[in-house]
Formats: C-alpha cells, structure tokens, sequence
C-alpha cells in the first residue's frame, strides 16, 4: 500500500520537473526572440568582400527560393557599392550541384564581374565557411566582411568569422521568411551555443 509520504514525494517530484520544463521552454523562446531580432536589424556598412552562404539548389539547377533571396540581396548590396568582392560559399548537395557554383553564375547573370567572385566550394556548414572565408580574405588582405544569409542564422555566421580571426564583421539578411523559420530560429539557439563553446583553430 502507497504512503501518503510517498505520494506526496512523488507530487512533488512531478511539480518541480513541470516547472524546470516550463522554466526551459520559456528560456528557449526568449533565446530565439533574441537571436530573431538581433539578426533582423542589418548592420549594412562599406566593406572588402560579402560573403554569401549557400543553401539548397533546386534538381533543377536552380537556386531554391530561399537561397535566390540571399544572392538578391547580394545583388542589390552590390549594385549600392556596399562592396566590391564576394566570396559565394557552400557544398555539394543531395541534388549533386555545387551550390556555390550555382551561386556564382546566378550572380555573373545579374551583373556581377565573374574575376570578383570567389568560388568555395568547401563550405559544407558555416564553420568551415567561416575558416575558408578567413583564408581568403587573409589572402587578399581584406579586413573587413559582410554575411548575407537568413536573418536567423547570422548571429551565429558573425560569430563564426569573429572567432575565425575576421576584423569587422556586417550583416545583412535576406528578404524571405517561410514557416520552417520559426523550427529554424528554435534549433539556431542550440547552435549558436555550441558555436559559442567550439574552438576556431
């Protein structure tokens, strides 16, 4: 026969582990807002090279929607002055299209000099593109850098180039937002933190 001493623990038990799990949701949410907003507000200033990362390419051969964004807002960022170089960065994908090729011809379609554009096809995930970036830039002697990518995933990219060794890091997000955002933002959080504990060689 069950105590009521036991019961009671047992209530209790449930009580705390409800609001540590409550405690948790609300801490998360509060995370995204923050990294929702932060990369929301585009810190647009002159500098030596954008970098743009890649996303999904269509089987077509096509940039999907969310990545034409990115490189639209290279487009128009290019056509204000804001920079001279790119760097377009990402890998094969399960389509087997170089995305960052994709990306390059995309924008030599739309008027940006094909001998200003660098190719890294070795940016599989934004920590490789950060160190890649930073090879590229420490190269050419640039010093400063804007990211172009979707707003919730630039936190993480500025810090990524941050900790790659890049001077001045801008941002600058794409305009496009679709429901899986919202599932993106969430798992940013997670990411963002780990970026936060990973060591940049």
């Amino acid at each position: 026969m069950t105590s009521s001493r036991s019961i009671f623990n047992r209530r209790r038990i449930v009580t705390i582990l409800t609001r540590v799990g409550i405690g948790s949701i609300g801490l998360l949410i509060i995370c995204a807002g923050a990294i929702s907003i932060v990369g929301s507000i585009d810190n647009i200033h002159q500098a030596d090279v954008a970098v743009v990362l890649g996303n999904t390419v269509e089987p077509n051969g096509k940039p999907s929607a969310r990545l034409q964004a990115r490189l639209d807002k290279t487009i128009e960022l290019y056509r204000q002055g804001v920079f001279k170089n790119t760097i377009v960065s990402g890998g094969v994908g399960k389509e087997g299209f170089d995305e960052a090729v994709v990306m390059k011809q995309y924008l030599v379609a739309n008027g940006l000099p094909t001998a200003q554009i660098y190719v890294d096809s070795q940016g599989n995930n934004t920590y490789l593109t950060a160190k890649n970036t930073a090879r590229l830039m420490s190269e050419h002697k640039w010093q400063s850098a804007i990211a172009i990518s979707q707003y919730f995933h630039l936190p993480r990219t500025k810090l990524a180039l941050e900790k790659s060794g890049v001077k001045a890091v801008y941002t600058a997000h794409a305009n496009f937002f679709e429901l899986r955002d919202l599932y993106s933002t969430l798992r940013e959080v997670f990411s963002y933190a780990s970026y936060q504990m990973r060591y940049f060689e």
